[in-house]
């Protein structure tokens, strides 16, 4: 699984709106975060959420079981890690 979190505040809330539309994604409260969860990679788009320069550059809080492979004025695309030995 690739998990994103933010900090459950209202700046930051649309990425999992957005992020939550997509069928495999889901999102839960864990403690102050929001927890981005995907089989696969997340890929939110910055239109889409309306976020400003400041508060897009600033939402990412941890990443588990993947990593940011593009976070841009577009788009902040989360892939995950190829766990096999």
């Amino acid at each position: 699984m690739t998990v994103l979190y933010v900090l459950d505040v209202a700046d930051f809330r649309p990425l999992a709106e957005v992020a939550s539309k997509e069928p495999d994604t889901t999102v839960h409260r864990r403690g102050p975060y929001l927890e981005v969860e995907a089989a696969g990679g997340i890929r939110i788009e910055r239109g889409a959420t309306g976020c400003r320069n400041a508060v897009w550059y600033s939402s990412v809080a941890a990443v588990a079981g993947g990593r940011v492979a593009r976070w841009d004025k577009v788009e902040l695309v989360v892939e995950p890690i190829d766990e096999a030995p």
